[in-house]
């Protein structure tokens, strides 16, 4: 439309740990305003957030640490748009099932979560694949052990 103006909504990634800076990148590739979250503080400058893959009883280890916990559960549950990847959808779950001592969720959704269900950090692994339907070279996959969701 000729002379309107339109903003790039401001994301944010939750930045205490994991691949956060990969988040931010492919976010403003795809126009966003993306910024780190680092502080309960930057939660009112923001239009939504991504909580990031990493490790998840580290993240809710530093976000506890930061003082970041308690307002980002509040933000969430006073409608602020949020993404959970991996680490990020353990840590928005109602119940982590194997969860380190001690390690908190932030309740956002209605699901339990086994974090390891398929192994070990150390189950992952790459492989080149033969895929006769897209032709050659072969197609280089990337095989991650990942959580479990169950909708309660």
């Amino acid at each position: 439309m000729a002379g309107s103006t339109t903003t790039a909504p401001r994301i944010g990634v939750l930045a205490l740990q994991g691949d956060f800076r990969e988040h931010l990148a492919v976010l403003r590739g795809f126009g966003a305003d993306a910024v780190p979250l680092r502080r309960a503080s930057e939660l009112a400058e923001i239009d939504g957030l991504v909580i990031p893959g990493g490790e998840s009883s580290v993240m809710d280890k530093l976000a506890r640490t930061f003082g970041v916990r308690d307002p980002l559960r509040e933000a969430i549950a006073g409608g602020l748009p949020v993404y959970g990847t991996c680490a990020g959808l353990i840590m928005l779950s109602s119940s982590i099932l194997d969860g380190i001592e001690g390690q908190e969720s932030l309740g956002a959704i209605d699901i339990d979560v086994r974090r390891n269900a398929f192994g070990s950090q150390t189950d992952s692994f790459e492989v080149d694949l033969d895929v006769p339907a897209i032709g050659d070279p072969p197609l280089h996959a990337v095989f991650i052990r990942a959580d479990r969701k169950s909708v309660v």
